[in-house]
């Protein structure tokens, strides 16, 4: 295990004692677990402490934890150029309570908690514009919530009697969706559509014997 890093997040935790609840490494990666309110003043002793420097916000995103309570989480992946070294913070969130922005720490953040926002509805504070970025104006729910049914709640098409696009409310849905971690590659014998050359290997191998 890394001793640097632990060092690191001894060090952290000694500065910020009430905002630090966890640090450990994992994946030869220094994670820290703070108090959702205290991200900010987290994020700016990353940025500045001279142990630290960890002055680029590589990602800002959130998972989604549907059956516990808080159900959010919000993901900070900070990078060290000067010390080559990568953090991630993680901050507990519910649906209800909103999380301080970092935009005045990390001007790219703006982007990040925009998108956050729109896929998984976790409100952002004192964000200068937070709206949607990547669906729709008026697009209704939040697509990476895993209560999210893939169909969406509508569907678009052209109205040709109508000259226009029209949205239609989609009746398949789902509560939530599943997934069983196995790749196409593993989860099928042959591709379809290539049945011909699973019978030419089998006859193949019928001929050889």
């Amino acid at each position: 295990m890394n001793q640097a890093l632990i060092d690191l997040g001894e060090h952290i935790s000694g500065a910020l004692p009430e905002a630090v609840e966890a640090s450990e490494v994992v994946y030869d990666e220094l994670m820290l677990r703070v108090a959702a309110q205290d991200v900010v003043k987290t994020l700016t002793f990353l940025r500045d402490d001279q142990n630290c420097q960890f002055k680029v916000l590589v990602d800002l995103t959130g998972v989604d934890f549907p059956d516990r309570d808080p159900r959010f989480d919000v993901v900070y992946n900070l990078l060290s150029p000067k010390h080559n070294q990568r953090i991630r913070v993680k901050a507990a969130i519910d649906e209800e309570t909103p999380v301080p922005s970092v935009t005045g720490v990390f001007n790219s953040a703006i982007w990040f908690e925009r998108e956050a926002w729109d896929m998984y509805g976790i409100f952002f504070s004192d964000h200068p514009d937070l709206r949607r970025l990547l669906t729709d104006y008026g697009f209704e729910g939040h697509p990476l919530r895993k209560d999210f049914p893939l169909t969406g709640y509508v569907e678009v098409r052209y109205d040709e009697d109508q000259k226009r696009v029209v949205y239609e409310p989609v009746n398949l849905t789902q509560e939530f969706r599943s997934f069983d971690f196995m790749s196409p590659w593993e989860g099928m014998l042959h591709l379809p559509g290539d049945e011909k050359a699973a019978d030419e290997a089998d006859a193949a191998e019928e001929g050889g014997g």
